[in-house]
């Protein structure tokens, strides 16, 4: 599994490097306390986690727009629980979570350790289908942004991933040959079947060692970056 060829690593953020779940758990938790929402945090993420990744496979796909993303996924949850939530105060914290979420700045066990290992031996670059705002934000709060060469997201390609124009779109804003990169992701989908179809090397970051079938190399942890690359 040694990619011996390489130049140019292309990272996904969310779920990869930047631990997600963690600082939204974080975010939701200061969001509750400042407006005296009385909604356990955690009943309230078990419903959202696997909520909020199917809203983002609809806006993967083009079939939702990233307002309705915003709002429905929240406005689902509540009624999951059920904890009544007027429109006016989804909204307000639909807000508050785009506004506070990047502020929160946990990394992924290994990635600082990882990214100044590969920092003098490669170029690295980010692929994104966050926002540019939140995303940007993110990068600089948990002070990685100086390890990238490029960051590509999905505003900016016009696509999102598994779409090849957005790879193509990062090789190009990189000066990179797809022979020479490799991609890592954590979603089997938008960045493993993503980066195939456009004949790009692609690892996938098992984090939390989900079993099922795919016959793409892989990691569980980001230091096993250190053997492979």
């Amino acid at each position: 599994m040694r990619f011996a060829n390489k130049k140019d690593i292309f990272f996904d953020l969310d779920h990869t490097l930047w631990d997600f779940e963690r600082n939204s758990a974080l975010t939701f938790k200061k969001i509750f306390v400042e407006h005296n929402i009385a909604v356990d945090v955690e009943a309230f993420l078990k419903y959202y986690v696997p909520v909020n990744m199917k809203y983002w496979a609809l806006y993967r796909e083009d079939k939702i727009d990233h307002i309705t993303l915003r709002y429905r996924r929240l406005k689902e949850v509540f009624d999951l629980i059920p904890f009544e939530m007027n429109d006016e105060t989804i909204n307000l914290v639909s807000e508050e979570y785009i506004k506070y979420l990047p502020t929160f700045n946990h990394l992924f066990e290994g990635a600082i350790e990882v990214l100044d290992y590969l920092k003098p031996k490669y170029s690295l670059h980010i692929i994104t289908n966050g926002f540019q705002e939140v995303q940007n934000g993110k990068l600089k709060n948990a002070n990685i942004e100086h390890y990238f060469d490029t960051v590509t997201n999905s505003e900016m390609a016009g696509v999102k991933k598994p779409n090849p124009k957005i790879f193509e779109y990062a090789l190009e804003l990189a000066k990179a040959d797809k022979v020479t990169s490799l991609m890592v992701g954590d979603s089997l989908e938008a960045d493993m079947e993503g980066a195939r179809n456009v004949g790009l090397d692609a690892l996938f970051f098992n984090e939390s060692k989900i079993e099922q079938p795919h016959d793409f190399p892989q990691i569980f942890h980001l230091s096993e970056l250190k053997n492979i690359l």
